[in-house]
């Protein structure tokens, strides 16, 4: 049964349909990843949820409750923002607190539940400190932290890692899988980077102008993609993606099943290169991305621009003149209108 359902959610600014009718079941202690390039509506959709917004039309259901038109501090939902949100004039204890005391919780209550988000959320030695004396990632720990003491039934997460660096990027991540697994609440998080959203999520929700445009599992929508934009947007680097017509060589190898204005998609591990014209299709190297544990090698072939993803490290240099062959067995279908049409 789900947790939390969203009807055919709606929201228009005057004349502009952000969302245009999302429905949705999330089970209660999912972590639901929502992911899409900008302008999508995931973060739109997240405030509808939160109550920061009024919907334009459609209903929201919390454990059998309409929540639609509830205020958004009674919802029982915790958001924690892109930018923290912490007041700097506040100790990160009184941040943490805030809400509560808000609530008139008693001070030994309080204690007891800040004492034990901080601890963890590794935040014990900083309960003393303000805002600008703590990092990017501490300050965004105690942003958690401030959601976490309330014990909400829903988590929702917008973009909370933007602002920090790559390295702290993922060790934050880490952080909050770890912090999931241990809480088992249920969490709505939005992110562009589609390596959080197959790192973090259970679901993963796919939008794109303000729909859905497929909803699995992180793997599901890499090996079963429902259509060319999902196919591309998941995976990096993107699935290669060529018209049937271009390279016929490879569309044999479908068995007939593209049709002439389709498309062929395949990831870039189901590419083989080899050095000269002996094997393949023949193809011309123009970038070598040496990883260090992967190579990516970027070919032209007939003019259509491929990535050939490979373990091993390569002598091939740019310019080499290759043979590049598919792995039929990982071939991806698209119609014309982008949509699958055969399994891979």
């Amino acid at each position: 049964m789900a947790y939390l359902q969203l009807k055919d959610i709606t929201k228009s600014f005057g004349d502009a349909q952000i969302i245009r009718g999302v429905d949705l079941e999330i089970r209660k202690g999912e972590f639901i990843v929502f992911v899409g390039p900008s302008g999508c509506g995931k973060s739109t959709l997240l405030r509808l949820i939160a109550g920061l917004e009024p919907t334009t039309s459609g209903s929201l259901l919390l454990d059998g409750r309409d929540i639609t038109h509830t205020p958004s501090g009674k919802r029982d939902l915790a958001m924690v923002f892109q930018s923290y949100a912490l007041y700097p004039h506040m100790s990160v204890y009184d941040n943490m607190s805030f809400a509560l005391k808000l609530a008139g919780v008693g001070k030994d209550e309080i204690r007891r539940k800040v004492d034990h988000a901080a601890q963890t959320l590794n935040l014990t030695q900083y309960l003393d400190r303000t805002p600008k004396e703590l990092s990017g990632g501490q300050r965004q720990r105690v942003a958690i932290g401030r959601a976490i003491v309330r014990a909400p039934k829903v988590f929702l997460f917008d973009e909370p890692l933007s602002n920090l660096d790559a390295a702290l990027r993922g060790n934050t991540r880490v952080e909050i899988h770890k912090l999931h697994r241990a809480l088992g609440a249920t969490t709505i998080y939005v992110t562009h980077d589609q390596v959080e959203a197959m790192t973090l999520a259970d679901r993963v929700v796919v939008l794109k102008d303000g729909l859905i445009e497929q909803v699995g599992t992180p793997l599901e929508l890499y090996d079963r993609p429902a259509n060319r934009f999902v196919a591309q947007f998941i995976g990096m680097p993107s699935m290669n993606m060529v018209p049937a017509r271009s390279i016929p060589q490879f569309a044999t190898q479908s068995g007939g099943r593209v049709p002439d204005d389709g498309f062929l998609g395949v990831r870039p591990e189901g590419l083989r290169v080899h050095p000269g014209h002996g094997a393949g299709v023949p193809g011309r190297v123009e970038l070598i991305e040496a990883l260090g544990a992967d190579t990516l090698i970027h070919v032209d072939v007939g003019g259509i621009a491929l990535i050939a993803r490979q373990n091993e490290r390569t002598p091939l240099q740019a310019g080499d003149d290759v043979g590049v062959e598919l792995d039929a067995s990982v071939l991806h279908l698209f119609n014309r209108e982008g949509r699958t049409v055969g399994a891979p």
